[in-house]
């Protein structure tokens, strides 16, 4: 088992890496919002951000440690990481929010005319209120705010090998809970029962939190893999789909597993082979050389061989700190694999009219190939 956390090392290579990058996009600083970006850059860790009321401020200078701009109720967990810096307000302040402590911090460390970025691209959003944005610009005159050239995105897509040590320990906790749902599950006990325990088995097997269930049960199949669980009761001849997004040190796992409520159609036996077979063919080419789209490619070749719009948009994405992250398996995306990648394979396949099933593994790029960091589902459907 990893240690939680990570020495501060880890974060000093992620403050120098991004430094190095602002330097060839020639920005001054970075002002980072969100709770990933903070996490990313200091390992503050925290369940708070489930408050929308306080904003949290990390600056990133071209040069030197960060400087937390952070509400005063988090400063002694800050003060447990490696920042030193730590820059407090009496949140919530209905006057000035932070901003001006923000703006003062900005100006120390940006010169006039220097640009201070700011993550502006697809999976990115700004955490303060418009107002706040605004008066910030006024504040720190003379020095724009403009794009961050999508700085941190491009270091967050390549994990750590302490990374990707959590990440596996949450995909075993994962596996070990989805072992144990024929103990849960059966026919005549409800769908909303079976979401309650199969989070309480996840808690069970080692989860710090489970944000993230979704999932469905219908017969021969299911029309989608988004909604809330109902109370309806399993029935014989349902196919029962689990998909979580667990946590363990701040790092998730995403991966689904299929269930059949009795024996299997043939025609969902065979849909869920081929789902089994798609993740296995993207597997066996996930390596340094190939691309996101490649992935796509050769997943939708076998699941959809006639080329038929899909509705699901894309067939896998980046994992880490959070549940989805850069990149999205779309035949438009060329990014090139990298070894320390982590990505989900996730196909899904037409079973009937208005009928799916989807699929999905966690898996890390290598030089020499892909490794799984979930146990492989085998093309045999489970059956309870």
């Amino acid at each position: 088992m990893p240690a939680r956390g990570f020495p501060a090392s880890e974060f000093q290579a992620r403050v120098r890496a991004a430094q190095a990058l602002m330097a060839e996009a020639d920005l001054a600083a970075l002002l980072l919002t969100t709770e990933p970006e903070i996490r990313y850059y200091t390992g503050f860790l925290t369940r708070f951000w489930e408050s929308p009321t306080r904003p949290w401020f990390l600056v990133l200078p071209s040069s030197g440690d960060p400087i937390a701009v952070i509400p005063s109720i988090g400063a002694h967990l800050m003060g447990q990481s490696w920042v030193r810096d730590i820059r407090t307000w009496a949140a919530p302040d209905y006057m000035d929010d932070g901003i001006g402590l923000l703006a003062d911090a900005l100006c120390e460390v940006v010169p006039v005319d220097g640009r201070i970025g700011i993550a502006d691209q697809m999976e990115s959003h700004v955490r303060m209120p418009l107002a706040s944005l605004r008066a910030l610009e006024r504040a720190v005159t003379d020095r724009p705010i403009v794009g961050d050239a999508t700085i941190t995105r491009r270091l967050r897509l390549i994990k750590s090998e302490a990374e990707i040590a959590k990440i596996a320990v949450a995909a075993g906790i994962g596996d070990r809970a989805f072992d144990r749902v024929s103990g849960i599950a059966k026919a005549g006990v409800p769908l909303s029962q079976v979401f309650r325990d199969f989070q309480r088995l996840c808690l069970e097997e080692g989860a710090d939190w489970v944000p993230y269930l979704a999932g469905a049960a219908e017969h021969g199949g299911y029309a989608d893999v988004i909604s809330p669980a109902s109370d309806a009761p399993l029935v014989a001849g349902d196919m029962l789909m689990l998909d979580t997004g667990l946590v363990w040190d701040g790092y998730f796992c995403d991966f689904d597993r299929n269930y059949s409520v009795g024996r299997p159609s043939a025609a969902v036996a065979d849909g869920h082979a081929r789902l089994v077979d798609a993740t296995q063919a993207a597997f066996e080419i996930a390596r340094p050389g190939k691309t996101i789209a490649d992935l796509f490619h050769v997943m939708n070749d076998v699941v959809n061989p006639a080329g038929a719009e899909m509705e699901a948009g894309r067939l896998g994405h980046g994992l880490g700190m959070q549940l989805t992250e850069w990149p999205s398996i779309i035949p438009q995306d060329h990014t090139p694999l990298q070894a320390g990648m982590v990505l989900t394979l996730e196909p899904s396949v037409a079973v009937g009219e208005g009928r799916i099933l989807v699929h999905e593994e966690n898996i890390v790029v290598r030089e020499d190939g892909a490794v799984y960091l979930s146990t492989p589902q085998t093309a045999q459907i489970r059956v309870i």
